[in-house]
Parts: structure tokens; C-alpha cells; sequence
């Protein structure tokens, strides 16, 4: 297991995963209305996306997902962006969580006797460059070869920036996520893989994520999580249950605040669910979660919901997985 991951699950038994970078950046007055989405405020307001890290530090997080999810390299050259710029930007959004990292720990993390938190650095699926919704469903008209080639050279850019972890997620597909791993592998790089779900038991594909969980727990020396995220919260505590079917790596879960998603229109409506986002995450930790937080349209009161998820989860003595 990476030793920074192992240090703050040791010392926390849970760690806090930050929330969700858009709506952040949109509540702080970001205009995400094009097709690069956050990676346009990496390109040109990256004073904010250095702010939403730190807030997220503020709020409780123990570790953080770099502002890369949009940033590929294809996407930011059809946007006007040359191969070394669109290089520059992948590493910048490792760069600004670095600096976020350092300025916060120096100025009250380190005193508040917190963890140093995780750069987990985001490496979105195909889809997420396609921006044609088929993020969510791993329908794409492309080869393996063409995946390979088209992750390639992002993964290496983030693990070469000084990500401690490389978090390829919100992944629609096996296939896909079996391409990403091998690319780790060969950079001898730490990762971790999230899944979106379109139910409890399914990945957004259709396909058992128990039967994923078993597939990629075999021959990968550096996978030292497995989740699922950018899914609807009443689904993951069974996704847990699916997962460590197939696993006894450390599981990651961070879903939605449970506001529902349009990818036709690209708009949210809000949840009819009245669960809240700490009772969720509470029951994520009883379920066997090692590491909970949040994804599309959670922001830093959610964060904070979890961090007193697991005070109470503590408190209570609740038995708590170990970790290898």
C-alpha cells in the first residue's frame, strides 16, 4: 500500500476524501459553461482552484483530487492549446495542490495536528473529453489502442508533477479501467480506481462491480484502492458490500450529494432524497469504507458532515477493516 495512504489510515482508521471541484469553483463564481469545465479555470484562474483545495483542508479533508479530470491533452488542443501547453496545465493542477498543501499545513494543519494531506491527482475516462454524457455509459467508438495512447501521456505528466496517487476515476467500464491500470503499472506509479454505478451492484456499463473488484485485485502491484463515485448515495452502501466481494484492498467511496444529473442538458435538479449526507457516510463506514468524501455538487458543509461521520463512527467503537 503507498506509505502515505497507509500513515493517515493507521493514525484516522478513515480518511476524509475532499468534495466536488465544480461546484466549488461555480459557487466562487467560475463561468464551467464550455467544454474543458474546470480545466478552463486551471487555465485561467487558477488562483481559484489553489483556494478550493484549501478550503477543502479547512473543512476536514485529508487528502485531495487535482483540478485533471477535464485537463486532457486532446481536449485542451482542440481548444486552442499547443501539445506543450496542454502538458503545462496537466502539471500545474498537481503544482496548485502541492502549494494549497504546503501554505495550509504550514500556516494551521500542522499545528492542528492533522494529517499532511494526499495529492490524489484525477485521471477521468474518455467520455469526460467526448463531454457527450457517454462518461456514464463507456460507449465509445474508439480502440484499446486508442484509449492507451489517449491516457497515456496525462498519467505520466501527473505521476512525474509529484501526485502520491494516481485516482483514475468516475470510470464507466472494466475495459477501460483495465488500460488505465496497466499504464500504472508501467510508470510504477500508486493508483486507485473508482467506478460510476448505475445501481447497487452495477457499474455505469452494466457490468458486476464485484466481478471488476476480482479482476483488477489480480496482477496489480500498485492498486491500493478500489471504489466507486460520481454515483447516486442510496446506492453505495451495497456497492461496498459488491466490492469487497471481489477485494481486500482499501475501498473508496465518494458519490454525489444526491442531486440528479442531465447530461443532455448538463443541469442538476435537486434530490427528493431527505437522508443526509453524514448519516450516508456514517453507514459507508459501518459498511467497510475506508476512505469516504463526496463528488458532483457535494462542497465543504458536506465534507465536514463526514468528518463528524467518523468522530461518531470512532466514538462508537466501531469495528474497522484492517489494512495491509
Amino acid at each position: 500500500m503507498n506509505k502515505s495512504l497507509n500513515n493517515i489510515l493507521s493514525n484516522k482508521n478513515i480518511m476524509i476524501v475532499d468534495g466536488s471541484m465544480s461546484t466549488v469553483l461555480e459557487n466562487l463564481g467560475a463561468d464551467l459553461n464550455n467544454e474543458l469545465w474546470t480545466a478552463k479555470v486551471l487555465a485561467e484562474q487558477p488562483e481559484l482552484v489553489k483556494k478550493v483545495h484549501v478550503n477543502y483542508f479547512k473543512a476536514g479533508a485529508d487528502c485531495g483530487i487535482t483540478c485533471s479530470y477535464q485537463a486532457s491533452i486532446p481536449g485542451l488542443i482542440k481548444n486552442g492549446y499547443s501539445q506543450a501547453e496542454a502538458e503545462e496545465l496537466i502539471e500545474r493542477s498537481v503544482k496548485i495542490f502541492l502549494e494549497a498543501r504546503d501554505e495550509w499545513w504550514e500556516e494551521e494543519g500542522k499545528s492542528l495536528g492533522r494529517s499532511y494531506p494526499i495529492c490524489l491527482a484525477s485521471v477521468g475516462p474518455y467520455g469526460a473529453y467526448l463531454a457527450d454524457g457517454s462518461e456514464y455509459t463507456g460507449d465509445y467508438d474508439i480502440n484499446d489502442e486508442g484509449l492507451y495512447d489517449f491516457h497515456r501521456r496525462r498519467m505520466e505528466i501527473l505521476y512525474k508533477a509529484g501526485a502520491d496517487i494516481l485516482m483514475i476515476e468516475t470510470q464507466p467500464s472494466l475495459s477501460e479501467a483495465l488500460i488505465e491500470a496497466d499504464i500504472a503499472e508501467e510508470l510504477g506509479a500508486d493508483y486507485a480506481i473508482s467506478f460510476s454505478c448505475a445501481d447497487g451492484r452495477h457499474t455505469s456499463k452494466g457490468e458486476l462491480i464485484s466481478e471488476c473488484a476480482r479482476a483488477l485485485s489480480k496482477n496489480h502491484q500498485h492498486l491500493c484502492m478500489l471504489g466507486v463515485n460520481c454515483t447516486k448515495p442510496e446506492y453505495v452502501t451495497s456497492l461496498i458490500a459488491e466490492l469487497k466481494k471481489g477485494t481486500d484492498l482499501p475501498i473508496v467511496v465518494y458519490p454525489n450529494s444526491g442531486d440528479v444529473y442531465d447530461p443532455t442538458t448538463k443541469t442538476w435538479s435537486a434530490s427528493k432524497d431527505e437522508k443526509d449526507f453524514g448519516t450516508y457516510a456514517y453507514e459507508y463506514m459501518k459498511a467497510g469504507a475506508s476512505a469516504v468524501g463526496g463528488c458532483c455538487t457535494t462542497v465543504q458543509s458536506h465534507i465536514e458532515k463526514v468528518v463528524k461521520a467518523r468522530d461518531k463512527f470512532i466514538d462508537n467503537g466501531m469495528p474497522v477493516a484492517m489494512h495491509n
